[in-house]
């Protein structure tokens, strides 16, 4: 990804089945706790990024990359 679109936030209240996230130029973002990170807290910083479906596409290639040389270096040294 070569621009990063974020907004930085704190979790600030769970209401229901919903998170309320106070970005920090005040907005409040809704969203869903099924979609939150396990063990998410009140009070903890979160930041939310946007991507395109491209920048998604590239980002899985690069990481899919670096996981198969990390099993193929731990092949070599076990060779």
């Amino acid at each position: 990804m070569t621009d990063q679109c974020f907004q930085k936030g704190v979790i600030d209240r769970f209401e229901n089945d919903k998170a309320v996230i106070v970005l920090d130029d005040g907005q409040e973002i809704i969203w869903p706790v099924s979609e939150m990170p396990d063990g998410a807290t009140e009070g903890e910083a979160v930041r939310l990024v946007i991507f395109t479906k491209e920048d998604d596409r590239t980002e899985r290639e690069k990481m899919a990359k670096i996981i198969l040389n990390e099993i193929l270096r731990d092949k070599e040294s076990d060779g």
